[in-house]
């Protein structure tokens, strides 16, 4: 399985439309390879480098298992999106206070769809997709605010 995006390579800069100084609308995202038998995608954006430990940019599960793009600033028909550290459902980009900050796009395959509220935050959709993953990418991306 491979997650890629046309906006920035593996361990590139994400530019700054995608941040928090620019449109803060979520990249584009091409999935590929996707295992035979999954019944739905999910997707986690988070940075493991903010200064108040792991921080949530993005929750998105329920997507179609067929899906090979999420265009930049969309949430492909189907997916239901979480709570994200601050608080709001969405996508919320990268804005690092103090540094460079890596920024993870991982892609899970699963082989259910899931029964979770728009309100669940990422440890209780962990929870509901231990088990059921099939397959997984990641892709990283960094950012620096100037």
């Amino acid at each position: 399985m491979k997650l890629t995006s046309p906006a920035f390579e593996q361990s590139g800069a994400i530019p700054t439309r995608y941040t928090c100084q620019g449109g803060d609308v979520s990249p584009p995202l091409a999935i590929a390879d996707v295992p035979d038998g999954t019944k739905s995608l999910a997707l986690i954006v988070d940075d493991p480098d903010a200064p108040v430990g792991l921080w949530v940019h993005w929750l998105v599960w329920n997507l179609d298992p067929t899906l090979t793009e999420i265009p930049a600033g969309t949430v492909p028909r189907g997916g239901v999106e979480g709570t994200t550290s601050a608080k709001t459902t969405g996508y919320h980009g990268p804005c690092p206070p103090d540094r460079e900050h890596r920024y993870y796009f991982k892609v899970f395959a699963l082989d259910t769809l899931l029964e979770l509220p728009p309100s669940t935050a990422k440890a209780d959709l962990e929870a509901a997709m231990e088990g059921h993953i099939v397959n997984h990418a990641e892709l990283m991306g960094r950012y620096e605010q100037t």
